[in-house]
Order: structure tokens, then sequence, then C-alpha cells
């Protein structure tokens, strides 16, 4: 998520032929000079919510698709953890470089390739004969999304002038809210009608869509200052150290305490340390030791991996639950879990501008005890619980106290993690926000079957499910509960310091800020610019900035 440029494009780059779409007169506009009501402002939302619009949709919409995929190819478990996770470690491994190399080589052109990569992929998945060639296209589909996923916001931030660019990150994290707050309805639907498969199959329109407009209307962007060789290492150790853990802990079950089993747990710590110690030594690393000085940025990292973690594995679980053992529909068990996304749409702006009034602490705190009561309330949710008094009386107030929870703590946790870095860290703070909120989503439903003991075939058996996921709940909420008590005990609010009046005084400083809470005296506070979110799955993506007097 590198530094955006604030003007033309870099000395070489081309511009395209007309930014207006050949309307008017005049020299065309090049990077950073478009504005939201133009006409070419408009195609340049329309791609990029397109492109993010089905990352996202793709990382949520294939939980309610689990069962009927385990049916038609006659797999087990396992096999369903890794369709989620083979996706999401690509993803989270990957995001960082994703936006690192589109600064380097043009954020259109990496935007591009990562859409056409992702329908590729997701072609593959649509006819997939097997669970392995489904997981592995799953895998090749996450790095697509950490290619199209930064790129979809470094376009935005790039291309329109600077007075406008508020305005037009505003209108894409609110077309992409109302994506992701249909997408699971669109998703059963689709599941319940002409078949998993066409989960995959609708990117493919998406995509023949949104290539041609970005090459058409969106000007290309680079950052001239991105240099030095990328910390391709750094990525791949990072991935291989979840892969890794994430196999042994979703084969532990099966396989028991095998030598496999125990070689790839032991590997995938060691490949982690070695991760460490990698960006340590670097001189440009993709996750610079330096950002965690600040205590308060850690401990909001921490509070960030319990809220996901449980996020995670309350919704993998939660779909089976309510078609397995409640007997929804994949439309039904979509439209169901609705009323959370629909509650993040409407009002997290408001908790965004609540929690800036008052401080990240009390929403950071009520926000996960909110949701962990939603998790409990999920306990009652069994056979039954599809008639329409049992929806009303036992998965709607689940979801509805689950979305509140939601609302009060995602908008101020995005806030914190940016008053926790200098402005000129923003993209950075926020793309390690949502890498770690992936790789704890990625654990977690890697873990909690093995920790709740459900058997290969569990999914199966509505008895035996219904027992594993009453064990499961109570651990999910234990995570957020955990989350609480850190942020608690950690968050303060912070306050703006004096303006940094050199490069050593924009390093994040060792517990500095209000109270103790590690704010960075940068200034006045970096606020998130996406104010509308509705993703489950990690805390919204933010654009980088320009430190002041740059």
């Amino acid at each position: 998520m590198g530094e955006t440029p604030e003007g033309p494009p870099a000395s070489g780059e081309r511009t395209p032929a007309r930014a207006d779409g050949g309307a008017g007169a005049g020299a065309p506009k090049a990077a950073g000079e478009i504005r939201a009501a133009s006409a070419p402002g408009r195609w340049i939302v329309l791609t990029t919510v397109l492109g993010s619009g089905m990352a996202m949709l793709d990382s949520t919409v294939i939980n309610v698709a689990l069962p009927r995929i385990g049916e038609d190819l006659g797999t087990d478990l396992a096999a369903l953890q890794w369709t989620v996770n083979a996706y999401m470690l690509t993803l989270a491994g990957l995001i960082l470089l994703g936006g690192a190399l589109g600064d380097r080589y043009g954020r259109r052109r990496v935007f591009v390739v990562g859409v056409v990569w992702f329908a590729l992929a997701s072609l593959v998945c649509a006819v997939a004969p097997n669970a392995a060639v489904l997981v592995a296209a799953r895998a090749f589909q996450g790095i697509g999304g950490a290619l199209l996923t930064p790129g979809s916001l470094a376009l935005i931030q790039a291309s329109f002038h600077p007075d406008d660019r508020a305005r037009a990150v505003g209108l894409w994290s609110g077309f992409g809210g109302v994506g992701a707050a249909i997408g699971p309805f669109v998703g059963g639907w689709l599941v319940d009608g002409p078949g998993w498969r066409w989960v995959f199959l609708l990117n493919l329109p998406v995509a023949a869509l949104c290539v041609p407009v970005a090459l058409r209307h969106v000007p290309e962007s680079r950052d001239p200052r991105a240099h030095g060789r990328f910390d391709v290492l750094g990525a791949v150790l990072g991935a291989v150290a979840l892969a890794l853990v994430t196999y042994a802990l979703i084969e532990a079950p099966g396989s028991g305490a095998s030598p496999a089993v125990i070689g790839a747990a032991v590997s995938g710590v060691v490949a982690g340390a070695a991760f460490v110690r990698v960006e340590r030594r670097r001189p440009d690393p993709m996750v610079p030791p330096a950002i965690f000085r600040s205590r308060l940025f850690t401990a909001v990292n921490l509070v960030t991996f319990c809220v996901y973690a449980a996020l995670g594995g309350f919704f993998f679980l939660s779909a089976i639950q309510l078609q397995v053992v409640a007997g929804y529909s994949a439309l039904g068990a979509g439209t169901a879990l609705l009323p959370t996304t629909v509650l993040m749409l409407f009002f997290s702006a408001a908790s965004g501008e609540l929690g800036h009034r008052i401080g990240p602490r009390i929403p950071l705190t009520a926000g996960p005890l909110l949701a962990a009561g939603g998790m409990l309330l999920m306990l009652r949710v069994g056979p039954g619980s599809a008639s329409l008094t049992g929806y009303l009386s036992e998965v709607l107030p689940a979801v509805v106290v689950l979305g509140l929870g939601l609302v009060t703590l995602v908008a101020p946790l995005t806030a914190t993690v940016l008053a926790a870095v200098d402005t000129g860290q923003a993209g950075l703070a926020s793309g390690i926000n949502n890498a770690a909120a992936r790789a704890a989503g990625l654990i977690a439903v890697a873990a909690l079957p093995l920790l709740a003991g459900m058997g290969p075939e569990a999914y199966r058996d509505a008895g035996e499910f219904a027992a594993t996921f009453r064990r499961a709940m109570p651990m999910c909420a234990g995570l957020l509960v955990a989350g609480a008590v850190l942020a608690f005990c950690t968050v303060r609010t912070p306050a703006p310091g004096p303006a940094p009046s050199s490069e050593a005084d924009r390093e994040p400083a060792e517990g500095g800020g209000a109270e103790g809470g590690g704010a960075h005296p940068a200034g006045a506070p970096c606020r998130p610019e996406c104010t509308v979110h509705c993703g489950v799955v990690s805390p919204p993506l933010e654009p980088a900035r320009r430190r002041p007097g740059e």
C-alpha cells in the first residue's frame, strides 16, 4: 500500500487517449485531475467497485455454498475448510505485496491483471471436477484478490483531484458496502437455483465489464518514489508459515499427532520465526518492524486478531449450522445472516463519528462484548429454527446483537489503527491490519473444528454437527471477550501532538501518545476515509496518505 503521488503520471508514463470518455474538448485528464461528478469519475468508481466487489463477495458468499459443495464433490469437512482457507491464505499473505507492485509497475496495470487473474481462477473453480482442483483454484483466486483489492482503492486515490478524493473514496466504500450486504442473498439464490458453480461463474461477466472500462477510462499512475527490491522472500515465508500451521490444524482431527501433522506444525513455527528475522534485516521490508514500536498499534492489531478470528469461525460454522441442523436452504441461510451486514451498512459511518467524539476505548470494549452475546444467542438455533417463528425468536435476535456489536467496534478499530501511526504510514498500517484480520480468520477456520471435536464427516450429520457447534460458539465468544479485555487494558484515546520536525520524528515512538497509548506525534489525527463498511472477514482498507508538507 505505497504512497500515492499527488500529480500527473511519472515521466514516460502513458496517458489514456481521452480520460473524459471522448466527450467534450480540451486536454485529456491525467491521474490526480479527475472530478468525482464527471463522467470519467463515475466510470472509475464503477470499475473499482466491480473489481473489489468480486473479491469481497467470494470471501463471504462461499460459506453458504459449502454444504452443497461437499455433497456434490463427495468430500469431507477438511476439504471444505481448505475451500475457504486456500483463498484467505494467499490473499492474506500477498495483499501487501500486491499494493507495492501497483505502486511500482502501474496501479491500473496491476489492477487489470488482478481482475483477469481472478476471473480465470473463478472459471477453474466453476468447472472443478473434484475438491483438489477447487482448492488449488481458490488459492489462485486469492492471488488475484491480492492484486486487485489494494489496487482498486489505490486507483481511486491516485485518479481523482485532491478536493474530490474523500468523496470518491466514500462512494467506493458505500457502493462496496451495498454489494457486501446483498452478496449472501445472491449467493444463496444461486446455490439453490442453478447451483454453487454459478457463484464463481458470476465473476466472469463482472470481469468482462470491469477490464475494458478500466483500460478505457482509468488513467495510469505509479509512485515515482517506489524503488528497491520487493520483499518477495518475506511474503513467501509469511504465506508458507500460515499454510503449514493451517495444514497441521486441519489434518489433525483425521490424522491425529502423525509425523506429517507434527512436522507441518514445527515447520510452520520455524518459517514464522524466519519471517520475523528477514523483516528485521531487510532494508525495505514488507512489514517494517519499526511500526510495531507503537504500543497502541500493536495492541489494536491483537484486538483485531481476536475479533476477526471469532468472526471467521462464526460465519464458517453458522452457515453450515443453519442448513444442516436448522433446515434452511442456502438462500434462507444467506438471508438469515443479512441483518448483520445491513446494520453495518446503515450505521457504520455514525459509529465512526461517535468513536471520534468519545474515543476508541469504550467502543472497542463494548463492541466485542455485544458481538460475543450475539454468538452465544446462536446456541438457541436448532431444529425448527427455519420456521418464521423460529427465525424471529432464535436467529434474528442473535444476528441483530452480533450486528450491533460489529457496528460499535469496526469503525473505531480502523480509526485507532490509523491514529497509532504517522499519516504517511496510513496505507501500510491499514494493510497490515487487514492482513492480520484475514490471517486470524484463516487460523480460526482451521482450528475451531479441531478444538470442538468435529470429525471429518460432522457436517453430514445434524446431531453431531449441532453438538460440536454448541462447543465452538463459546470459544468464538471467548475470543471476543479476550479482545474486549485487551482493548480496555491497552487502548486510550489518542491525542494529536505537534507536527513532526524531521524524518526521525515520523517513526513510531515507543509508548508515545496520550496516556502512553502510542499515538504518533504527527499533527492532526489521521481519520478513516472509508466510512461505510460491511465486510465481516476483515476491516476496511484505507488509502495511502501524504505526510503534511510533502
